[in-house]
């Protein structure tokens, strides 16, 4: 079950960081209340999760769904430039959250 918490608060991760893009500086109260309530999601759904894995293990692949996942947000939904430079930063850091999980305890 910690596995299963730890994807959805990597998820909620995803969530706010675009929500906060949303808010335009918290200037809009929507995308600012989606956002508050994804971070608390994300924090509280990673503790639940550290009950079980370890700290680096748990922390690791969380910034990393999030990081992965605003990535592809950014790509799909913004816009933003996806570059072979960026696409290998990307690759590299998903090759490490698969490495960490092969490497952590179930």
């Amino acid at each position: 079950m910690a596995w299963l918490y730890l994807f959805i608060a990597g998820v909620f991760e995803v969530v706010w960081a675009y929500a906060m893009k949303q808010s335009d500086g918290f200037t809009r109260p929507w995308p600012t209340a989606v956002m508050a309530v994804t971070i608390a999601g994300s924090v509280g759904l990673l503790a639940l999760s550290m009950r079980t894995l370890p700290l680096g293990t748990a922390y690791t692949i969380w910034t990393g769904i999030g990081a992965i996942g605003s990535f592809a947000v950014g790509i799909i939904v913004l816009g933003e430039q996806a570059s072979l430079i960026r696409l290998a930063a990307a690759a590299l850091i998903t090759a490490g959250l698969i490495l960490m999980r092969i490497a952590s305890p179930a």
